[in-house]
């Protein structure tokens, strides 16, 4: 078994913003990631709200932050975590490769957005349909686009694309929105903006590229073809909570519970990014919360 003062599970923003306070800070540090580095802003192919930056693709800033750390000497495996064992004043990480033991564990895997699970959907992720419309809104400024949903976030995403979008199709599955009213009024008022009600998405359209979506009616029959620049899936996200879901206390949807130094109720044991509960769930939070996080971790380390 290998040991290690920090263990990082995840190499989104939150995670290797961690690893990089660890590692400065003089600790043997491991991330572990089971799918690719970056996270979901890699997804992007655009990002223009970091500070300093004026613009770079989430694929490269991702590279960018993994040289960082790699320059500092973090250890790296491509593994998926299966569990996390606490006994006395360390922690066993099983991975479906190794295990190692460690002094204090860094949860960074994020959440997921909830997709529409459509054909078409994959192929253009990133080319036409997204899930963040403050990340990558800016890009369709003055097209028409579409977004799909009707909670708060939807309404929000809706009201930004409509201040800069030429035309706003929102499109929700029932009658009605179930975020806040004074939202949907503003929403209602835009010139803008059409709203389709009880439709669902059945298939994202386009051969090489994306040209629309393909509705059809959440009861009864009946499609429509819609052509836009860009779909904005905003139907929620989903806590990746099968890791830790018998570990740390978390809310009902299954978001981590932390203090404001990213602690959970486990001592030595740490939430940061999207997977834990908060309101802003944005590339510059999730640095935050990674750089709070490890700095703490230092501090209880420095106490066994």
């Amino acid at each position: 078994m290998k040991n290690y003062d920090v263990i990082i599970v995840g190499a989104g923003t939150a995670g290797m913003t961690a690893a990089i306070y660890a590692l400065r800070g003089g600790k043997k540090t491991l991330i572990l990631e089971r799918e690719n580095i970056g996270g979901q802003i890699a997804l992007s192919p655009k990002v223009q709200n970091i500070p300093s930056i004026f613009e770079i693709s989430g694929g490269e800033f991702a590279d960018r932050l993994f040289s960082q750390i790699s320059d500092l000497g973090v250890d790296f495996e491509l593994e998926e975590v299966l569990k996390i064992e606490k006994s006395d004043n360390s922690f066993k990480v099983i991975t479906d490769y190794n295990e190692y033991a460690a002094s204090a564990v860094i949860l960074a895997s994020g959440v997921k957005h909830r997709k529409l699970n459509v054909p078409g959907e994959e192929k253009f992720l990133g080319k036409g349909v997204y899930y963040c419309a403050l990340c990558d809104g800016a890009f369709y400024t003055g097209r028409e686009v579409a977004l799909v949903g009707d909670g708060n976030t939807a309404l929000q995403y809706a009201l930004m694309l409509s201040d800069i979008a030429s035309k706003l199709t929102v499109v929700t599955m029932f009658d009605k929105f179930f975020g806040e009213k004074a939202l949907e009024n503003a929403l209602r008022a835009k010139a803008n903006v059409e709203i389709i009600s009880d439709y669902v998405a059945e298939e994202i359209l386009g051969g090489d590229e994306f040209t629309g979506v393909r509705f059809k009616k959440t009861k009864g029959e009946g499609t429509f073809d819609l052509s836009a620049a860009a779909l904005f899936v905003a139907i929620g996200q989903v806590a990746d909570d099968a890791l830790y879901k018998d570990l740390v206390e978390t809310d009902k949807q299954g978001f981590i519970l932390t203090d404001e130094m990213m602690r959970t109720d486990v001592p030595g044991l740490y939430a940061a990014g999207d997977c834990r509960v908060k309101n802003v769930r944005q590339l510059t939070t999730a640095a935050s919360d990674g750089a709070v996080a490890a700095t703490d971790a230092l501090a209880y380390i420095a106490t066994l």
